[in-house]
């Protein structure tokens, strides 16, 4: 089974629902990882507010980063190759990129409700007292 690392911007949630407004596709981007790892597609996710080191340590996000600064981030690696730089991978390109059924990026609603709960309660993200949201 192929691996994918998202190296996510510097960001205080990685589900979009903290703040003023919800990112809809930083949602859908949390959302549908959740519910690929449960169905056991290996998905790791880096937030460089959280893991500073691991953009270090990947030597090509090192370069890119050092290239093209920041706005090259999200930066999405499959099985070590970057496929993606900018922008998330879309559901259709989670599918291709993972080569994976299509069916396994659909979550049923309870999941979906589990991960909006979760970003709500989350005191270090949403609460006011990291001075990010």
């Amino acid at each position: 089974m192929k691996k994918m690392m998202i190296y996510d911007p510097a960001m205080c949630c990685s589900t979009g629902v903290c703040g003023p407004s919800v990112d809809k596709n930083l949602l859908r981007v949390a959302t549908t990882v959740s519910s690929l790892t449960k169905k056991g597609v290996k998905i790791e996710r880096h937030n460089l507010s959280d893991n500073p080191q691991a953009y270090i340590d990947n030597r090509e996000v090192n370069k890119l980063l050092n290239e093209k600064g920041v706005d090259v981030l999200p930066i999405t690696i499959v099985d070590g190759e970057v496929v993606k730089t900018g922008e998330y991978p879309t559901n259709e390109e989670f599918v291709s990129l993972l080569e994976i059924p299509q069916e396994y990026i659909y979550s049923d609603k309870e999941e979906k409700l589990e991960i909006v709960g979760l970003a709500k309660n989350d005191s270090s993200c949403c609460s006011g007292e990291t001075g990010c949201c």
